[in-house]
C-alpha cells in the first residue's frame, strides 16, 4: 500500500471490475478490504460502471423476482436469474418507485413502508420510522433519489394527505427525515394533478405534474438539490386537446421528454431540455399513430439509436431515429405486465 505507483496500479483495475467481483475481491486481503470500502473507490466505481452493457432489468410478477441483461441486438432480454428480497414482504407486492446508480427506492404495498435497496450486492435500508416519515401512498406521493454535491444520497418524499401537505428530505449520510418548504403553487399539491416519479438531471430533480383531464394543466416542477429550492418550467408546446403524458428521461445528463398526445390515436414527440425551454428533437410519425387505450402507461428504451415503446400490456413500437445511439436507458415502471426497473449495477450501499 506504502507502493504509490502499485496501489494507483491496482486502484485502476478494480474501479473496473463488476459489481459482484469488487465484492468478491475484498476477501482478498485487509488493505484490498480497506480500499474496497472508501467512498472514494466507490464513487470512482459507480462512475465507471454507468454503461449500457452494465445495465440490468429487474422484472417483478406475483411469484418471482428476476434480473436479466438486455441483448440489444434483437431487442429483447438475456437469461433471467432469479433475485430473493432480502426484505420481508407480501406476495411480491413492491414497487420500483425511483432508481438511482444502482440503488432502488422500493415500496412495500402492503405496509407502505419506503426502503433503498442495490439488488446486485442485496444490501437494503428501512427508511419508515416511528413518527410516520417515510411511508409512501400510491397516487397521492411522489419520490425522487438523488445525490448532492457532497455525494450524499438524498430522497424527495412529496406527500399528499387529506387536509396534510408536505416535502420531506430523507439524507443517507445522516439517516434522518427533515421537512423543507415547497414554495410555488400550492395547487400543484391537490390530488387533482398527477405526479410522475423524479428524474434526477444535472443536480435537479425535474418532475411532470398533469391535471387529471382533458385540457388541464401541465408543468415540469424542478427541484435544485443543492439549494433545495422548487420552481416551475413549461412542459413542451404539444396539443391539449387529448390526453398528454410526459415521460422524462435522463440521456447522458441531458434531459428529455417522450410527450404522448390524443385520444384514442395518441401521436409522440421526443424534447430535449435547454435552459428553461424544450427543443424538438423528433417528431412521430415518421411512423402512423400508434393506437393505444386511455390511460394506458407507455415505457421507452433507446438502444442502436432507435426509440422502442412498450404499453402496460407488452405491445412493442419501434420508432428509428437517425440519431447516434445513446448510452444509458431508464424506463418507467412496467414491462410486459411485469413490475420492475432498469438499473446498473453498482456498489453503492443505501447506508453509511
Amino acid at each position: 500500500m506504502a507502493d504509490l505507483p502499485t496501489h494507483t496500479i491496482v486502484f485502476e483495475i478494480l474501479t473496473r471490475l463488476p459489481a459482484k467481483d469488487v465484492g468478491r475481491s475484498k476477501s482478498v486481503c485487509k488493505q484490498w478490504y480497506a480500499l474496497l470500502s472508501t467512498q472514494d473507490f466507490v464513487k470512482i466505481h459507480c462512475s465507471r460502471s454507468v454503461v449500457s452493457s452494465n445495465q440490468r432489468v429487474l422484472l417483478i410478477d406475483d411469484l418471482t423476482c428476476s434480473v436479466r441483461p438486455i441483448i440489444s441486438n434483437n431487442n429483447d432480454y438475456g437469461p433471467s436469474s432469479t433475485v430473493t428480497f432480502p426484505f420481508h414482504h407480501q406476495n411480491n407486492d413492491v414497487s420500483i418507485l425511483s432508481h438511482l446508480n444502482g440503488l432502488l427506492c422500493v415500496c412495500l404495498n402492503d405496509t407502505y413502508e419506503l426502503l433503498l435497496w442495490n439488488p446486485t450486492t442485496t444490501a437494503f435500508k428501512r427508511l419508515s420510522t416511528p413518527d410516520s416519515h417515510g411511508f409512501y401512498i400510491n397516487n397521492l406521493d411522489a419520490i425522487g433519489l438523488y445525490v448532492d454535491a457532497d455525494d450524499d444520497y438524498k430522497v424527495l418524499h412529496i406527500k399528499r394527505r387529506s387536509g396534510v401537505l408536505g416535502v420531506y428530505v430523507y439524507s443517507r449520510e445522516v439517516d434522518s427525515w427533515r421537512n423543507i418548504p415547497f414554495i410555488t403553487r400550492q395547487e400543484y399539491l391537490s390530488p387533482h394533478f398527477n405526479w410522475s416519479a423524479g428524474t434526477f438531471c444535472g443536480g435537479t430533480l425535474y418532475f411532470t405534474v398533469c391535471e387529471c383531464w382533458i385540457g388541464g394543466t401541465n408543468v415540469v416542477i424542478c427541484f435544485d438539490v443543492n439549494s433545495e429550492q422548487f420552481k416551475e418550467i413549461s412542459f413542451p408546446p404539444v396539443p391539449s386537446n387529448g390526453m398528454v403524458q410526459g415521460v422524462l428521461v435522463n440521456v447522458k445528463n441531458v434531459l428529455h421528454m417522450f410527450a404522448s398526445t390524443g385520444m384514442f390515436e395518441m401521436t409522440h414527440d421526443l424534447w430535449t431540455l435547454q435552459g428553461d425551454y424544450w427543443i424538438k428533437v423528433l417528431s412521430c410519425p415518421p411512423i402512423p399513430p400508434i393506437s393505444l387505450s386511455l390511460w394506458c402507461d407507455i415505457t421507452h428504451y433507446v438502444t442502436n439509436g432507435n426509440w422502442f415503446m412498450m404499453t402496460k400490456l407488452g405491445k412493442l413500437f419501434t420508432i428509428e431515429m437517425d440519431m447516434k445511439p445513446f448510452e444509458c436507458f431508464y424506463p418507467v415502471s412496467w414491462f410486459r405486465g411485469f413490475k420492475g426497473a432498469v438499473f446498473v449495477q453498482t456498489i453503492v450501499s443505501p447506508s453509511i
